[in-house]
């Protein structure tokens, strides 16, 4: 019958089609043997033909499958079932992050407040971090592949089905990934690394706070082309409230050569917790002072004016953690090395070359007493 539902090796039955991709379709499925619901992500039929990637990519998710971290979409299971190959994850509640980034500006016409941003994107490198450690790199890291729940916890998924594919289809001639957040070195056709999901980390980071991306291109090679030869905009260009110091680490996470940036996405956690930490100790907690002008919900991101901030004092008798203000970032400015005291240097000179005319003397002294 057409409407019987499909039930996968006796076990996973396909509720509802919950998204598609270039590569695979997502059902919301039940584990009758657990009772418990599950997202059975299929393979399209164009890749289950090509018997090196199945291979790999039952090499990659069993690898995947051993990654436990709050910030990582749990793989239960892979299986097959006929010509169907699928793969069996956690079912996580929400949005992705690409979603949720659209969403935030069609509503309000401005990119994520800053400190939600850099929450967010710390919860990306906390998840990438730790498949870093256990030698796994992603190598398509983008908002579509995280998604975040109602109480803002961020999951990333689709690690070793994107492994499989970079290994299989890239070469010398062909460049596999999603040209809008791939590395330079994944543009050139070479291997990702943990610094290749750093990089593309760095692109999410730069589009949650300017709610676009740096690069924009006719088409995907055009897009290679300019992650590999030009240097992203600044991010204040389009978000003039981001502090110095934060558009600083942005461009240290954007840089070509794989060495200028962060190794791995966890130490790129570390500087952006550290990062936060100071601000909130630096200004405490704040909130904006400015209303949104007539029409701005409609105003391009790059036109708004920067948001002036200043420290917020609550009422008599009510408590600050009533108030829930937004923390914002500040430059912190680093105190400039004093000059050389010249002065000084040339005494000191002086004093050795005294030092050193007495020898003789000393010297001639010793000889008389002495002979």
């Amino acid at each position: 019958m057409e409407n019987e539902p499909t039930i996968l090796n006796g076990r996973y039955k396909l509720i509802r089609r919950a998204g598609a991709g270039g590569m695979s379709t997502v059902y919301k499925a039940q584990d009758l043997s657990l009772g418990r619901l599950v997202a059975v992500k299929m393979l399209h039929e164009t890749l289950t033909g090509d018997a090196e990637f199945l291979r790999r990519f039952q090499q990659e998710a069993h690898a995947a499958a051993n990654l436990s971290h709050s910030n990582i979409v749990t793989v239960h299971d892979i299986g097959q079932d006929g010509h169907l190959y699928y793969i069996v994850m956690e079912y996580v509640e929400g949005k992705t992050l690409k979603e949720l980034i659209r969403q935030q500006v069609e509503t309000t016409g401005r990119p994520l407040p800053i400190n939600r941003a850099l929450e967010l994107v710390v919860q990306i490198c906390a998840g990438v971090g730790y498949a870093h450690r256990a030698g796994l790199v992603h190598c398509d890291v983008k908002p579509q592949n995280v998604v975040v729940t109602r109480d803002d916890r961020i999951k990333v998924t689709d690690f070793g089905i994107a492994r499989a594919l970079s290994q299989t289809f890239s070469g010398d001639d062909t460049v596999w990934g999603t040209p809008q957040y791939f590395s330079p070195e994944q543009a050139a056709g070479q291997a990702a690394t943990p610094a290749s999901d750093v990089y593309s980390i760095g692109i999410i980071l730069f589009e949650l706070l300017t709610g676009r991306l740096p690069f924009e291109g006719e088409n995907p090679a055009a897009l290679a082309i300019k992650h590999l030869r030009e240097a992203p905009p600044p991010v204040t260009r389009y978000n003039p409230a981001v502090p110095q110091q934060l558009e600083r680490i942005i461009g240290k996470v954007l840089s070509k050569e794989q060495a200028g940036r962060y190794r791995t996405a966890e130490q790129l956690g570390r500087i952006l917790t550290a990062y936060q930490q100071s601000s909130r100790e630096e200004t405490g907690p704040v909130s904006s002072t400015r209303r949104n002008p007539a029409g701005a919900a409609g105003q391009n991101v790059a036109e708004r004016e920067t948001v002036f901030y200043q420290q917020q004092t609550p009422p008599r008798g009510q408590r600050r953690e009533e108030i829930n203000p937004e923390p914002v970032t500040v430059h912190i400015p680093v105190p400039a090395r004093e000059g050389t005291d010249w002065t000084a240097v040339s005494l000191g000179i002086l004093a050795l070359l005294s030092l050193l005319g007495l020898i003789p003397l000393w010297y001639i002294i010793y000889l008389r007493y002495t002979g």
